[in-house]
């Protein structure tokens, strides 16, 4: 069964597509037949396509942007035409997957795409009016490329934070607050779930068992508590800027701040969107680089802010874990994944120091030289450190075929 998966952003969209067998589905992530990348920032006027296949083709495209819906078409034609070609015709393709920013109260699990839930995803870009009106422009293209009665499945990434509990989603301001779901959500779901499930499996235990501090740690970031296999707390809440300080985002601040901004004309409602998405984080503190790779490196040469910015991230991650410890009430394991939690040493090592006092211990020369999902902690450790490469496409594909190939 070809699954394609789309992941399309304001910015940049990904597609993979995935060839998955008709029975039980295999325990370990299967590799894409095909890989898609476009960048809508390369230069003006012009996208740049990177395509890949499973057999080694490799190819750069650069692309007139007439617009996003033509670009798009582009990309997926290297399916079936040129060099990249990996199937005869569109119609080999036999489901769609799609991540959706924002599921709101409504949807707690993937579903397959219908005009209402289409309608949901628009009527939901109040709450994402960056990510859900791309996703749905994905959505659309994918219709006009291949037809609308090919069946087509949103994954959310509010949806495995759907079982935060009443206490945990809602915000101290009034209640009527909720009647206008205004509420924490969390985002990142499909890959701290993926995380969760491959943690289990790599420790051989049942994931119902285990109680986990899932770190997501890119230019954007969040934690997840899962225990017994749900999201029982998260760090992002009812936009993705809340929680642990990040690339350009300022995680969360003191809401009194907002209010001397604006009763101050310092900003306006646009412009300190602009800051606290854009202009914060890493890269507003260091004045450098929203890049933890950069900011290291510059902190090592002695520049003060960079330093700053590496210690405020280090504290507030390690502040945001100490929050989800409290709430599992005890640990199995801390898996890290994402850019940064994938592939810093240092960040991994830095986080897990202030936990040494529950006998967490950390192997250096596997947290240095680790493979792909391996187990960094030493045979003695009494928690367990994992990284894990985040497969969230894969997890997409996998969501897709479980909604769709009974009906093949």
């Amino acid at each position: 069964m070809k699954i394609l998966v789309l992941n399309a952003g304001s910015s940049s969209q990904k597609a993979c597509l995935y060839e998955l067998p008709g029975g039980i589905l295999p325990e370990y992530p299967l590799e894409p037949l095909w890989e898609g990348f476009l960048d809508f920032t390369h230069q003006a006027n012009i996208a740049e396509a990177k395509v890949k296949t499973h057999t080694g083709v490799n190819q750069t495209l650069e692309i007139p942007i007439t617009s996003r819906k033509a670009v798009t078409e582009t990309l997926l034609q290297t399916l079936w035409q040129g060099e990249a070609q990996v199937i005869d015709q569109p119609t080999a393709i036999q489901a769609i997957g799609h991540r959706v920013v924002h599921g709101g109260e409504q949807y707690r699990d993937s579903i397959c795409i219908t005009p209402e839930v289409k309608a949901e995803i628009d009527r939901l870009s109040c709450f994402a009016p960056v990510h859900n009106p791309a996703n749905l422009e994905g959505i659309e293209i994918t219709e006009a490329v291949f037809g609308q009665a090919i069946p087509q499945v949103a994954v959310f990434d509010t949806a495995f934070h759907a079982t935060l509990p009443a206490a945990a989603y809602t915000y101290p301001g009034q209640y009527d607050w909720l009647e206008q779901g205004i509420r924490r959500y969390g985002f990142h779901g499909t890959s701290h779930r993926y995380c969760a499930e491959r943690a289990a499996a790599l420790l051989n235990r049942d994931l119902t068992s285990l109680k986990l501090i899932t770190c997501h740690l890119g230019n954007g970031a969040s934690l997840a508590a899962v225990q017994q296999g749900i999201s029982i707390e998260t760090t992002m809440g009812f936009t993705p800027l809340e929680g642990l300080m990040m690339g350009s985002r300022s995680g969360s601040v003191d809401p009194g701040i907002l209010l001397h901004l604006l009763r101050t004309n310092q900003h306006t409602p646009e412009s300190l969107d602009t800051l606290l998405n854009k202009a914060a984080g890493m890269k507003g503190i260091s004045g450098i680089t929203n890049d933890l790779r950069e900011i290291i490196a510059a902190a090592e040469q002695g520049h003060d802010r960079a330093q700053l910015a590496l210690d405020m991230y280090i504290h507030r991650l390690r502040y945001y874990m100490g929050a989800m410890l409290a709430v599992l009430g005890g640990l199995d394991a801390i898996v890290f994944t994402a850019g940064v939690g994938e592939n810093s040493a240092l960040i991994r090592a830095a986080a897990c120091e202030a936990f040494g006092f529950l006998g967490l211990k950390i192997d250096p020369e596997k947290n240095t030289h680790h493979e792909v999902d391996q187990d960094i902690s030493t045979p003695d450790s009494q928690i367990r450190v994992l990284v894990i490469r985040t497969q969230e496409d894969w997890a997409i594909a996998k969501e897709c075929w479980r909604l769709t190939h009974d009906r093949l």
